[in-house]
């Protein structure tokens, strides 16, 4: 249990330490990618992945970082990628918005609402198909379930007893606009438990709890054949797009935030350790080799070359 609450706390660490990084580097103006960061939604990823198993496949959103990091663990091609270099996954075509690596289950992230859900569905018939117990992960913001692609989604896979988990990573905006603002019906999860599909709902940041969550989902959905919907609460720290606090802009209080930073993921998993027994010099050497792989990462990237122009035809299907 002790070792894989140190994973835990590795992925956690890594994903919070990288954005740190793009946020005091991205001034510089280097970086041309847009960033959508994901501080505060880390124990989601990190927990419903770990459960899922690296065999599975993972469809997320623009805010992307800590699900690549967390199913891929590397820091050189991510760095690369934002720097817009060709030693990124996407040779620095894709930057932040679309960063995928389908070797390592990262299949697919996207700038645009709710287009990944589909995706995500038709990989998750090709599994079904192949009967290779390949499981399919889906996540996607609040905003989305505004979208009709979503119901479309959930009633299909329901239908065809696909294998498939959609996650919710509910924030309350969708950009500026609070959940109670753009929802006619009653909550997220309510809604979704009158479909054949497994559901549960947290607002839980302790990733153990997300993982033993998730796994007993996966167990509930191999049993039955059916689908599964979790509906996760968190609180974004930054703006929905860029490095900053946004506190000022009128649309929430800085208040709102502080409860949540008193159970902040990173900092419970750190707590934990400790409590566990683990030597805060043990935890302090982790710490060092994740910045230390940081900073390597960040140099290279600074230094690699920039794709040759004649990349920009490559790799597109029209």
């Amino acid at each position: 249990m002790l070792k894989l609450h140190l994973e835990f706390y590795k992925k956690l660490y890594l994903i919070r330490r990288a954005e740190e990084k793009i946020r005091e580097h991205y001034s510089e103006d280097e970086m041309k990618t847009p960033m959508h960061m994901s501080m505060g939604e880390e124990a989601i990823v990190v927990g419903v992945l770990e459960a899922a198993g690296k065999k599975s496949q993972a469809f997320g959103t623009y805010r992307s970082h800590a699900l690549y990091l967390a199913k891929t663990g590397e820091s050189d091609m991510f760095f690369a990628e934002m720097y817009g270099k060709a030693a990124g996954p996407a040779k620095g075509k894709a930057g932040s918005m679309h960063i995928a690596l389908p070797d390592a289950g990262v299949m697919m992230t996207s700038a645009v609402v709710g287009t990944t859900i589909p995706v995500a569905l038709g990989a998750a018939l090709a599994n079904a198909y192949l009967k290779n117990k390949r499981v399919v992960v889906s996540f996607f913001g609040d905003g989305a379930v505004n979208e009709g692609v979503f119901w479309e989604s959930l009633n299909f896979a329901c239908l065809k007893k696909l294998p498939i988990l959609f996650v919710c990573e509910d924030n309350d905006f969708a950009i500026h606009s609070r959940l109670k603002e753009r929802l006619g019906h009653k909550p997220i999860a309510k809604v979704a438990s009158q479909f054949y599909c497994h559901t549960d709902a947290a607002s839980t940041t302790d990733v153990y709890e997300i993982y033993e969550m998730t796994r007993n989902m996966l167990a509930k959905m191999e049993k039955s054949g059916m689908p599964g919907f979790l509906h996760m609460k968190y609180y974004r720290y930054l703006e929905h797009v860029g490095v900053n606090e946004d506190f000022d802009a009128g649309y929430r209080a800085r208040k709102e935030l502080l409860p949540w930073m008193e159970k902040d993921p990173v900092k419970m998993q750190r707590d934990r350790l400790i409590r566990d027994g683990i030597k805060e010099n043990a935890v302090l050497a982790v710490e060092k080799k994740i910045d230390e792989q940081l900073e390597k990462s960040i140099r290279e990237a600074q230094k690699a070359p920039f794709p040759k122009k004649e990349e920009l035809m490559q790799d597109v299907y029209a």
